[in-house]
């Protein structure tokens, strides 16, 4: 079923509005959030009705989950430490663990680009889990992900530069032309109010706050059924299907990621003999 493309156009605008004013109030309050997103699992005998595949089954897991418990968790028990029970959630180990989550995400849709022949698009996707900061280098003193660290909010700081946030998208938006069929143009919304959240705040590094966000809000209104409002309201069965397209776009995309590839070592080497000559100053 096609869609007017004025109806098409204005709900996805709409939609837009709706996720960067979702993501601005999960982040600036993190205890509605945590409730929110607790709340939200015990939709779960729901899921069978419109989740299908080992893709969307293990999206869907690996993106709620995480958000209620390790961000939400994660996010009160930094803001709110003399709760002894939560401070389990303040260790290390969660924020090696959201990078994990972050690396499976981009894993998950790299193996289906595999799958389906969309190679080009694929050798992005393991360049961006190559390039993706690590929680801490060897090395280097500098944390690179952090949980409450700066402004009052107990933020998630993850210090991805505009370049990566941008590859990114470009990336995922290639994929889910292949993947995702009539769910394009919602799935471009939400990847969309992703890279814009953290451009209007000038605060790069609330990218992957805001795509946290964004993509639970998205998977968890799927896996409710809700999301039939994007088939019948943003329906792009006429933008997808071009093969020619998708092909080059992948290429495209590999022929970003491979210099920035190179560029991301540079920087690692760059600040590695930084802190060396820090060190023995």
């Amino acid at each position: 079923m096609e869609t007017n493309l004025g109806i098409q156009i204005f709900s996805m605008v709409l939609y837009i509005a709706v996720l960067l004013f979702i993501v601005d109030v999960m982040r600036k309050n993190p205890r509605f959030a945590l409730v929110f997103w607790l709340l939200a699992l015990l939709t779960f005998p729901l899921w069978g009705n419109y989740v299908e595949g080992w893709f969307r089954w293990v999206k869907t897991l690996s993106v709620l989950v995480p958000t209620a418990f390790l961000v939400g968790f994660g996010r009160y028990a930094e803001l709110y430490k003399k709760e002894n029970i939560l401070k389990i959630f303040r260790g290390e180990w969660l924020l090696w663990s959201l990078y994990a989550v972050l690396f499976l995400n981009i894993a998950e849709a790299t193996l289906k680009d595999f799958q389906t022949d969309n190679i080009f698009n694929a050798v992005s996707g393991v360049i961006l889990c190559i390039t993706q900061p690590l929680v801490k280098y060897r090395y280097i003193k500098k944390r690179f992900w952090s949980i409450g660290k700066e402004g009052s909010n107990g933020d998630l700081i993850v210090y991805t530069n505009g370049a990566w946030n941008f590859l990114y998208t470009t990336w995922n938006l290639a994929f889910v032309y292949g993947e995702a069929g009539p769910f394009f143009a919602s799935s471009f919304c939400i990847l969309l109010a992703a890279e814009l959240y953290p451009i209007l705040l000038k605060r790069p590094e609330l990218y992957i706050t805001a795509r946290v966000y964004t993509l639970a809000t998205h998977i968890l209104l799927r896996a409710t059924g809700v999301g039939v409002l994007f088939e019948k309201y943003m329906n792009a069965s006429n933008w997808v299907g071009n093969a020619q397209l998708l092909h080059y776009w992948g290429l495209v995309n590999m022929i970003l990621h491979i210099p920035y590839l190179f560029y991301y070592f540079w920087q690692l080497r760059k600040t590695r003999k930084l802190d060396a000559e820090t060190s023995i100053a």
